[in-house]
């Protein structure tokens, strides 16, 4: 299904919904298309700027986008909205810079990822493999990475207890706790740094990925 087709097609579910509501399409492509009563356009990091004013945020790192859907870049414990919930837009065969968050975190993927953890316990790295309509919970202060081991646009839906991007524990990277003396965080974060990420995409998981878009096209042809 093409995005124009796809545009068409969440216009029309669109048109009657009441001021204020929006409607998002999560496509398995990776592409996000978003709605409402005015119209349809597709959010992506083609242009950070949509028709309606919603702005794609740098997520972590050059060439990754989130898009809030609760709370804000500026969420703190000093100005709260209790947690943030946002769509992160990764691109292909990419990885973010390991850090750990100073809040709990939690990531839905909607696509063949990855996820570097570092167990503290045993003193090593977990390589946890995502597939599509797997969440992972990530305590506080756990270092992590979070992976696209695709070749398109992954779509995620994040939350983040407390914090926001512009927060300086939102995303504490090997450097910066470096720079706050923290030796055990430091050597943690670079152990992850040293892990495989992003990893690859297997043939059963390719196979998937063109089932699911063949579903996706039967189940919004109108």
């Amino acid at each position: 299904m093409s995005v124009r087709s796809g545009l068409r097609g969440l216009e029309r579910l669109a048109r009657p919904l009441p001021a204020g509501v929006d409607l998002y399409q999560l496509r398995p492509d990776g592409r996000v298309l978003l709605a409402d009563r005015d119209g349809a356009r597709e959010l992506g990091p083609d242009s950070a700027h949509g028709e309606a004013g919603e702005e794609l945020l740098r997520f972590i790192d050059e060439g990754q986008f989130a898009h809030y859907l609760v709370g804000d870049a500026k969420t703190s414990p000093e100005r709260p909205s209790n947690a943030t919930y946002k769509l992160g837009i990764v691109a292909p065969h990419s990885a973010f810079t390991p850090h750990a968050h100073g809040g709990e975190h939690l990531v839905l993927s909607l696509g063949p990822a990855s996820c570097g953890l570092y167990d503290e316990e045993r003193r090593r790295v977990v390589d946890v493999p995502l597939t599509p309509g797997l969440l992972i919970r990530i305590p506080e202060l756990m270092p992590h990475s979070f992976a696209n081991r695709g070749a398109a646009r992954l779509s995620i839906l994040a939350a983040n207890t407390g914090f926001g991007i512009d927060h300086e524990d939102y995303a504490i990277t090997a450097a910066e706790a470096e720079r706050r003396q923290d030796v055990r965080l430091a050597a943690a974060l670079r152990e992850v740094e040293r892990s495989r990420l992003p990893g690859t995409v297997t043939p059963r998981e390719r196979l998937a990925a063109r089932l699911r878009r063949f579903a996706a096209t039967l189940e919004t042809a109108r």
